[in-house]
């Protein structure tokens, strides 16, 4: 009986470790697979995949090179996602930024294309400026259609936003006010009007691009007309808004189909002054 209840007891020891094995050996396997998992994870990992289909522009790496990963994630590839809807950043001038609203109708051009005009949409002002050199400007968004792919990421565009419009008023070039006869000063309030010499109402870049509209109709011009015998005499009118090119004539101090003075003609061989005074260009 001693003999037995020893060999009971030395197989139940013998158990227990047995058992202490296997669960030593299952815990093995689970941390096998624990690291079989991780390993494929980074096996998964060596492949970089794109988060969105497109084309891809720009490629800041090369093949075997190695790249770290840090609290900065690195750009490997910059990618478009669709070319055929493109946005144009502008830098508006701030004296120009009030007055443009989502919605706004805009044109460009690029120097690619130099003869044809694309059209977008204002869609988005950002309030943050950007300062270069003291001026301060804004960025303007413009969304544009790229259906034949034509623009390309990077090109540079001339943008005119249209703030303003108006349809059948009555119209003369800003030669015309700016114009002066020789002997003639230019008066202090004519250089507030649209298309004259710097003055608050100037035509300026940025909305509408080069000669944006700016002012409205109340602001005082000066044209000159030729006068009886011939001699210029001139006519204060009313302006209204303008395109760097054409201002509006806001009142009705001047007719449909009427000359005015723009400038002084001249011959190639410079002759001598007539008795009658310099020749006009109408």
């Amino acid at each position: 009986e001693t003999a037995q209840a020893a060999a009971v007891s030395s197989a139940e020891a013998q158990l227990k470790v047995a058992q202490a094995q296997l669960d030593t050996a299952r815990a093995q396997v689970g941390q096998s697979e624990a690291s079989l998992r991780q390993s494929q994870l980074d096996l998964e990992h060596t492949i970089i995949r794109a988060p969105v289909e497109g084309v891809v522009v720009s490629r800041n790496v090369d093949v075997g090179q190695t790249v770290a990963a840090s609290l900065q994630a690195p750009t490997l590839f910059t990618i478009a996602q669709d070319l055929s809807k493109m946005q144009v950043d502008t830098s508006m001038d701030e004296a120009d930024v009030g007055r443009i609203v989502l919605g706004q109708k805009a044109t460009f051009t690029v120097d690619a294309f130099p003869g044809r005009v694309f059209r977008g949409e204002v869609v988005q002002i950002r309030k943050a400026p950007q300062i270069v050199q003291n001026v301060v400007t804004y960025d303007v968004v413009v969304s544009a259609e790229n259906l034949e792919l034509k623009l390309l990421p990077g090109m540079t565009a001339n943008v005119k936003v249209v703030t303003d419009q108006k349809a059948d008023v009555l119209r003369i070039p800003n030669a015309a006010l700016r114009f002066r006869p020789p002997g003639v000063e230019s008066d202090r309030s004519a250089q507030g009007r649209p298309g004259g010499g710097g003055g608050p109402g100037a035509a300026r870049g940025g909305a509408g691009g080069p000669g944006a509209a700016r002012g409205g109709a109340g602001l005082q011009g000066r044209v000159w007309v030729l006068g009886t015998g011939g001699k210029p005499q001139p006519v204060t009118l009313r302006v209204g808004i303008t395109d760097g090119t054409y201002t509006e004539v806001a009142g009705d101090e001047l007719k449909e189909q009427q000359e005015v003075i723009v400038g002084l003609g001249t011959s190639p061989e410079r002759p001598a002054p007539s008795s009658g005074g310099p020749r006009l260009r109408l």
